[in-house]
């Protein structure tokens, strides 16, 4: 099971056009993710690769609705690298409980449950039905480095799993 996470996650990175090794850095004084039991917690993830913010500005105004969904993409992939690298491999993810999709929408855009799809299929795409979650996808008027789209979730591991 997790060489085979490992794959669909290094596939659907594939099938983005970004690389997510090394290193995710972040700013600030807070940590990319915290782990509280059998739950871990991600902060929000804009679609950054290496330093670079790849999808900016309003959806619906500067940014399309695929944009968009490219962006969330690519947050959630990034918040899988930060899992990954935290838990050494995405198989002690044992379920994707929870995302949030936040959406630097136009006045007018209202579909930010469609840009929110772009994550629930990646998360779908590396765990199955593991990865079927609760979302709540939310327009906001701006976000950090005037990204598109930013994603957070919480995951539950395996019980027993090793502290780290």
């Amino acid at each position: 099971m997790d060489a085979s996470r490992k794959a669909l996650f290094l596939q659907a990175a594939e099938r983005v056009g970004h690389s997510f090794e090394g290193q995710m850095r972040i700013g600030g004084n807070y940590v990319p993710a915290v782990r509280n039991g059998d739950e871990v917690y991600v902060s929000g993830q804009i679609p950054r690769v290496d330093d670079a913010v790849m999808v900016m500005g309003r959806v619906g105004a500067e940014t399309s609705l695929e944009q968009g969904r490219h962006a969330a993409r690519i947050c959630t992939l990034r918040a899988l690298a930060i899992l990954e690298q935290m838990l050494g491999d995405l198989g002690r993810i044992k379920r994707i409980l929870r995302i949030n999709v936040y959406v630097q929408s136009a006045a007018d855009f209202t579909q930010q449950s469609e840009v929110a799809d772009g994550a629930s299929e990646i998360l779908y795409a590396v765990f199955a039905e593991a990865g079927v979650h609760t979302r709540t996808s939310l327009g906001v008027y701006q976000l950090p480095k005037n990204a598109s789209v930013e994603v957070d979730m919480i995951v539950a591991l395996h019980p027993g799993s090793a502290q780290d």
